[in-house]
């Protein structure tokens, strides 16, 4: 059947039936024409303050100096790209590195490994353009979500090493091998003026690796950051409008009364919640959870069956 949304509601759709790849995707998209904009203007204007702003906004300066006067260039430049084929080839591999990742976590666990992968990225730039001289000269400024994406692929990488992919879409090989392979690209490439952040690769890529070992386990510090993640969206959900809770609320007892779309969409999300309990009690058992989560639980079996 032929859909009638528009370009807009489309787009609309996707981000929000989406998995978390999908929506980082969207994000970086949009960091992506909010740095076009501003190039733009930037040429039409001859005003090349503007484009001193973009970059002041979305990149990461690794002269230590220079950082602690635009710090939030760490997490900005984890979403940025200046260059079409930068960004595109980031948002495949990240399409790639998600789409295998949601196989065997949540999407909150992906979120929270892109933004530490982004992060270490960031501080190993950093750290390695303080301590090493031969770094002096090359450019001072990272921007890209490589790091982060390193991270979301070395952890499924070491946490399901003979999953098969295919090189070149034809040569099936074990993912392991395509992130050793990786590893030694960056690792060899240490100091070379290449134009690519190779130590924000390899602080992604320990992300990855420590992410993967125990990754339930309430002890694995991605957890810690997963929970702190949630209590974060949770606080600003908690300013929604409340009307709009009641009516999507008085909208789920009556299915009929929704569009297949907004149905589709409350479906998909009682259902990853449900994953949610479900990855609770294989950590900590049934006990652990609260009697809302319980009679949650409860409603959506006996639903179900």
């Amino acid at each position: 059947m032929q859909s009638n949304r528009s370009f807009i509601d489309e787009l609309k759709y996707q981000y929000q039936s989406g998995g978390m790849h999908i929506k980082l995707i969207f994000v970086n998209a949009v960091f992506f024409l909010l740095i076009g904009l501003f190039t733009i203007i930037s040429r039409l204007s001859a005003s090349p303050e503007l484009a001193d702003l973009s970059h002041s906004i979305f990149t990461l300066q690794t002269n230590f100096s220079d950082f602690i006067y635009q710090p939030w260039g760490l997490f900005t430049s984890i979403f940025s790209h200046f260059g079409i084929l930068h960004f595109a080839f980031n948002m495949l591999m990240l399409y790639f590195a998600g789409s295998i990742f949601r196989m065997f976590f949540s999407d909150q666990r992906l979120l929270a490994i892109y933004i530490l992968g982004g992060l270490a990225g960031g501080i190993f730039e950093i750290l390695a353009h303080t301590l090493f001289p031969g770094l002096a000269n090359q450019p001072t400024v990272v921007v890209g979500a490589s790091g982060s994406i390193m991270a979301i692929f070395i952890c499924m990488a070491f946490y399901k090493p003979n999953i098969p992919v295919s090189l070149f879409g034809i040569i099936p090989v074990p993912i392991i091998y395509l992130g050793l392979f990786f590893l030694l690209i960056d690792f060899i490439s240490l100091g070379m003026n290449d134009g690519t952040a190779h130590f924000a690769h390899l602080g992604g890529a320990i992300i990855g690796m420590v992410a993967s070992q125990r990754p339930h386990s309430q002890h694995n510090f991605v957890y810690s950051f997963e929970r702190l993640l949630q209590a974060i969206g949770n606080f600003f959900r908690s300013f929604g409008n409340r009307s709009s809770v009641r009516v999507a609320y008085k909208n789920k007892q009556d299915p009929r009364r929704m569009k297949d779309e907004d149905f589709n969409l409350d479906k998909k999300a009682r259902q990853e919640k449900v994953n949610l309990i479900l990855d609770k009690i294989s950590r900590s058992g049934y006990e652990s959870l609260s009697k809302a989560e319980k009679e949650f639980l409860f409603k959506q079996t006996n639903k179900n069956g």
